[in-house]
């Protein structure tokens, strides 16, 4: 996401390294190519010339201070207009009144339904919610399927009516569902087509007006690029939309959509989908994005998604088998089981700033703890549980058994080893003390 934009942005503001001071020359030189840079990442002609103005107009009214550099107060001023060029700061949803009401719109393929069970389930577990999924798209083979399948994974309910080809009349039954049955929350996902069409509008406007929604999103696929903000145009013109879902963010895009939609439909993006799993869906923080694409990255949203996998009595009871040396292999797994649980592991490591940059033409592989689990799986519950009893011939039967090499499981064991001592030694060790390992080499 946004890496090719964010080179090209690293590579406009050296043109200001070394320069002493700020002058229109070499201010203008440096955003012909951020301007250059945003046209490339398909943001929108006007959007990207009026931000280059705005970024020109703050530059040049800035005494640069004798501690700060020119190249370094540019990328702040640039980092401060990319935040409000998205919105300047997060926008919740409305989740009033009881039940609370929320509209899916968008073309075919935008990830409307997908993002119905992400929400659905964020909204959940974050928020407490007891929401009710409505299956509204009466045309996609399908469609209803999917929802009760995405349903069933996240254990939400999901109102169906697979004879019923009237969308208005499902969302009403759905509503008298949902209040006879005390859901608090109803969301609605509706039918999309592969391009706007009067029909659609007009169904999509009739759902509107039948069940009175207190919150309407516009989901649309980051991919499609400047295609995406023009269809968002068109669709806040009939339906007068809440807010922006942006799904795919976490695919080949180049970011347009999210810098363009804002300023185009005035209009902000509450929510984007990163991945194809559940929780893969983040709140939409205009200046952790500025962040991320200028290379800063995102650390915020790092430590927010190990909080959410954070356990506090796990983590107590932990530290005491650390520290009388009693890790094991069950420990092992669990820990890994929440890292693959905070996300993409990609897109973990572009939240630290740096890395991102570095990991730029590295493929990270998602299947990265396959083995790894696959290893510890083919251990007995003994052998988890006590790692010493881990001999030549159990370690070949863990090999033939996890379908790894001898190599692989030699290396596994010295690793988990070496991890476990250096985990007791920062969990007994006291501030100052020599047994803390040096930095030094």
């Amino acid at each position: 996401m946004f890496e090719n934009l964010s080179e090209k942005l690293d590579r406009s503001f050296k043109i200001l390294k070394g320069e002493g001071r700020i002058t229109e020359i070499n201010v203008a030189e440096t955003l012909k190519d951020v301007r250059k840079a945003l046209l490339d990442a398909d943001v929108n002609y006007k959007v990207a010339k009026q931000f280059t103005d705005t970024v020109k107009e703050k530059a040049l009214g800035q005494n640069v201070l004798s501690a700060v550099k020119p190249g370094q107060l540019l990328v702040k001023i640039v980092h401060d207009e990319l935040a409000l060029l998205m919105g300047g700061t997060a926008t919740d949803i409305n989740l009033k009144p009881t039940p609370a009401i929320i509209l899916m719109a968008g073309l075919q393929g935008s990830g409307k339904t997908t993002f119905s069970g992400k929400l659905a389930h964020l909204l959940q577990t974050k928020r407490g919610k007891k929401p009710l999924l409505v299956a509204g798209d009466v045309y996609r083979p399908a469609a209803i399927e999917q929802l009760h399948i995405l349903g069933e994974q996240i254990g939400i309910p999901v109102y169906s009516e697979p004879e019923n080809k009237n969308p208005v009349a499902i969302a009403q039954n759905a509503l008298k569902e949902a209040r006879l049955k005390g859901y608090d929350l109803v969301i609605v996902d509706t039918a999309g087509r592969l391009a706007i069409d009067e029909q659609m509008m007009e169904e999509i406007t009739a759902i509107k007006k039948a069940i009175q929604p207190g919150e309407i999103l516009f989901v649309v696929d980051a991919m499609t690029g400047q295609d995406a903000v023009n269809t968002a145009k068109e669709f806040n013109e009939r339906l007068n939309f809440d807010g922006v879902v942006l799904t795919k963010l976490d695919g080949d895009t180049r970011g347009g959509a999210a810098l363009s939609i804002r300023t185009i439909v005035d209009k902000p993006i509450k929510f984007v989908g990163t991945g194809e799993k559940m929780e893969a869906l983040d709140v939409f923080h205009p200046e952790r994005m500025a962040d991320r694409i200028l290379g800063m990255g995102d650390i915020v949203s790092l430590v927010e998604r190990a909080q959410e996998q954070y356990d506090e009595e796990e983590a107590k009871r932990l530290q005491k088998k650390i520290a009388k040396n009693q890790f094991d292999f069950n420990d092992f797994i669990g820990q890994i089981q929440q890292i693959k649980k905070m996300g993409n592991l990609k897109d973990l490591a572009s939240m630290i700033p740096g890395v991102g940059k570095a990991m730029k033409n590295i493929d990270v592989d998602e299947n990265a703890f396959k083995n790894i689990e696959a290893i510890i799986y083919s251990m007995t519950p003994l052998e988890r549980s006590n790692p010493a009893v881990l001999n030549g011939s159990r370690r070949q039967r863990i090999a033939v058994g996890s379908g790894t090499s001898i190599q692989e499981v030699n290396k596994l064991i010295k690793q988990f080893d070496e991890t476990r001592k250096m985990m007791r030694m920062l969990t007994t060790a006291k501030p100052g003390s020599k047994k803390l390992p040096s930095l030094k080499r």
